[in-house]
Order: structure tokens, then C-alpha cells, then sequence
């Protein structure tokens, strides 16, 4: 399915925590806290200024992200779970 959000939104694809601790402890996934990293898989077009033109998103497709940890309204595209968030929802892209 070809989608595409709205305005300044970006969809984004969780990444995996470490599922061992420093000392090498298995964490189960009952105990283990939502990641707050994950890709952009979309992004929209950007927001409207009062003037009417088009401010450019900061984020891409493929970028590597930081966000909040209750950020982002989860939903299923293509059967995958994915975050839907606003672009200002995203603390920084990560190197």
C-alpha cells in the first residue's frame, strides 16, 4: 500500500532494544520498555506557514531517529506496526 501522511507528519519503525543487559541478563518482553529509536519509513510533504508556503521537513526516509517514548499514535500499515507522529515530535536524528 503506497502511503503518505499529512502536512508535517513522519511515520516511524521502532528498533529492536538490546534484549541482554550489561551483565548479559536476558530481559523478558513483559519487562522491557518501548524503544524510543526507530527509522522514518514516510514523511509528509511539511507544514504551511501563515503565508501559505511550504516549510521543508528535516527528516527522510531512512534517517534514524530519537523520540519520546509515549510519542506517536501507533497504527498497522501493511501489516506492520508503525508510530504515526508530527515532525516536532522527533528530538534529533542520530549519526
Amino acid at each position: 500500500m503506497a502511503f503518505t501522511p499529512l502536512h508535517d507528519r513522519v511515520v516511524v519503525r521502532r528498533l529492536d532494544e538490546e534484549e541482554k543487559t550489561a551483565g548479559g541478563l536476558i530481559i523478558p518482553d513483559s519487562a522491557k520498555e518501548k524503544p524510543s529509536e526507530g527509522e522514518i519509513v514516510y514523511v509528509g510533504a511539511g507544514a504551511l506557514n501563515p503565508e501559505g508556503k511550504r516549510i521543508a521537513m528535516d527528516v527522510k526516509p531512512g534517517d534514524k531517529v530519537m523520540f519520546g517514548k509515549w510519542n506517536g499514535q501507533e497504527v498497522k500499515i501493511d501489516g506492520e506496526d508503525l508510530l504515526i507522529m508530527k515532525e516536532s515530535d522527533v528530538y534529533g536524528i542520530i549519526a
